[in-house]
């Protein structure tokens, strides 16, 4: 079995690179491709659990490959298999065939068929990869690959203004919740003092242990881990979301936002289950959330003027009902509810165009008047104020902007003094004296050295804040961004676990990707003169080549899994001890920053309506 497991991540990895050499005219090779790796992994999947029940369903750890070792630090591959990981393999691979099939015909000569399906087979290589996970680590890489496969698919549509801007919306939320693994990562190397594997949390005296000696630092682990969950799977206040996600194509609609990725909270839920299991506290915050979630969510489905949005938050409905289940400690019951809410959904977003003409139909020929219902009984006052306040869905969006995007926008807006200029004549020479005294800390007064290393992350921070903020320049914003990661690694430097040669795997995977970033901007702008942040420029429709390169550069940059960038930002985290919270949580959103400025800066530069007149302008919304 140990030899069996990794097939299930080679495959579609595999399937994945063959179908980006295929070409765009041959929507047969690319449909058989990729319900025929789908079909092949259900019946293999089908199999290896049979056969595992025959065994006696025993827990299977596999130590694949250590990614990165030193004398104190080990970054390894782990894969880890049990009840929860076989029933979400076989709902997610026979869902994924299902739709391969259906999106074969329904896609049928879409400018963007072989975008569509390069994209499901990299989802489902993220999916098995989180289902399959051993550690956080491991998971962490499989979750940045949805994130990153979400966005794509919402801006499936990419010439529509509304696609993009929504895509962009979503992957903001998804960076939320990745501060929630970051710190959990990062406190977790704390309390284990290694990678902690998902076996050795099955081992209920060993958690006990630890946790009863660290009680407080086990509470804020398993805080950031509910964070994360509550931002993939849309509950209270990070619901809006997911209608919005909506504007991909209805099959991405329904294994994404219906089924699969929704649900990949709940099992980030199980998976940490003999975790948190034994923290009331914890679990008394898990039932509210998903209670406060059920409660809204339910008459907010019932007012919507949109099917998919209907159908998205009855699914929050149903996922919130989820989570008191997994509070009450019945988590196989939630498992079993997370299959048939996955089928159902599927099932109600495939059918949703065709029950759209069928209602309109019956509406003219059959019209039957509204019965009489339990809300008829509620006093009119509140009867009105819960129906107003669900079709304005609770002002949780306008909340989220008044409370975390438009804070940030301002503290961008307000330093507006860093140009490129100025950061080469100030911040540059600053970063060199740093440098130097990282050698040298006998010159720095004890007093003020413990101060540096948070005063050098907010540097960080405030470029890349105004990188996120600025409407401008391309460039600048670019710099930025890079500069940030220099100010980050001088900040790790003056800890005491400072270590030269991570610091260097970090930056390399900067420097790198920056260069080419760097030069993809320079080499676009010798075709066009407008490239600035003031607007989508639509700049794929030209130019693909650049448009990928550039993405790859982005992706790069912010640390997507098995980069050095993503290895050297674990690194980072390990130097940073314990009790530096403040610390920690500047880094953590410095790099959650770090990635939104990226993705805005491709949106806005290749993706949208073109800004050339003689193209065809595109409806705002699918």
């Amino acid at each position: 079995m140990h030899h069996i497991i990794p097939i299930f991540m080679i495959l579609p990895a595999l399937s994945f690179v063959i179908s980006l050499l295929i070409s765009s005219k041959c929507e047969k090779s690319l449909s058989v491709l990729s319900f025929g790796t789908v079909g092949i992994q259900f019946v293999l999947a089908v199999s290896f659990v049979g056969f595992w029940l025959f065994k006696g369903a025993p827990i299977v750890n596999v130590k694949e490959f250590v990614l990165y070792g030193t004398e104190h630090y080990e970054f390894y591959i782990d894969f880890f298999f049990d009840g929860i990981t076989a029933v979400y393999l076989l709902v997610g691979t026979i869902l994924t065939f299902l739709i391969t099939i259906y999106s074969r015909y329904y896609l049928h000569r879409e400018k963007g068929y072989k975008r569509f399906f390069n994209t499901i087979l990299f989802f489902y290589l993220g999916y098995c990869v989180i289902i399959f996970s051993g550690n956080i680590e491991t998971l962490f890489i499989g979750w940045e690959v949805l994130g990153v496969s979400s966005f794509l698919l919402i801006a499936f549509y990419r010439e529509r203004y509304l696609p993009v801007k929504n895509a962009v919306k979503v992957f903001s939320i998804y960076r939320v919740g990745d501060v929630g693994l970051i710190l959990a990562m990062w406190m977790s190397h704390h309390l284990w003092h290694e990678n902690i594997a998902f076996l050795k949390l099955n081992n209920y005296d060993q958690v006990h242990e630890v946790l009863s000696h660290h009680s407080y630092i086990g509470i804020f682990i398993s805080l950031m881990i509910l964070l994360s969950a509550m931002a993939k799977s849309a509950l209270f206040p990070f619901s809006p979301w997911l209608p919005r996600a909506m504007e991909g194509p209805t099959p991405s609609s329904a294994i994404f936002y219906g089924s699969l990725s929704v649900h990949m909270g709940v099992f980030l839920m199980l998976r940490t289950f003999p975790f948190w299991e034994h923290q009331i506290s914890v679990r008394i915050i898990i039932g509210l959330v998903g209670l406060i979630t059920a409660a809204m969510a339910a008459p907010t489905a019932r007012v919507q003027s949109s099917i998919k949005a209907q159908i998205a938050y009855a699914s929050i409905a149903q996922i919130g009902l989820i989570f008191v289940e997994l509070a009450l400690g019945l988590k196989w019951l939630a498992l079993f509810h997370f299959a048939g809410n996955a089928f159902l959904r599927t099932y109600q977003l495939l059918v949703s165009p065709s029950i759209v003409t069928y209602s309109i139909r019956e509406q003219f020929y059959h019209f039957v008047p509204r019965e009489h219902s339990v809300e008829d009984s509620i006093p009119k006052r509140i009867e009105y104020t819960l129906y107003m306040l669900s079709l304005k869905e609770w002002n949780l969006e306008s909340l989220m902007y008044r409370q975390l995007w438009n804070p940030m926008k301002a503290m961008g807006r307000n330093l507006s003094f860093l140009t490129v200029n100025r950061v080469l004549a100030f911040v540059l020479p600053v970063l060199v004296v740093g440098g130097f005294l990282v050698f040298n800390k006998s010159y720095v007064p004890s007093g003020i050295l413990s101060y540096l290393p948070s005063a050098f992350a907010l540097i960080s921070l405030a470029m890349v804040l105004k990188a996120f903020t600025d409407r401008k320049s391309v460039r600048v914003s670019w710099m930025l961004i890079i500069m940030s990661h220099f100010w980050v690694a001088l900040a790790i430097s003056f800890n005491e676990r400072f270590s030269f040669s991570d610091v260097m795997i970090y930056l390399s995977g900067v420097l790198v990707a920056g260069a080419i970033g760097y030069a993809t901007i320079l080499r676009l702008k010798k075709f066009e003169t407008n490239v600035d942040l003031s607007q989508f420029h639509g700049h794929v429709f030209e130019h693909p080549k650049i448009a990928l390169m550039f993405l790859l550069a982005c992706l790069g940059l912010a640390g997507f899994p098995i980069t050095p960038t993503f290895v050297g930002e674990d690194l980072i985290f390990t130097h940073i001890q314990e009790h530096q919270i403040i610390l920690a949580s500047i880094v953590s959103l410095t790099f959650i920053v770090d990635g939104l400025a990226l993705i805005r800066i491709y949106a806005r530069v290749f993706l949208g309506p073109h800004v050339k007149t003689y193209h065809e302008k595109a409806h705002r919304s699918s």
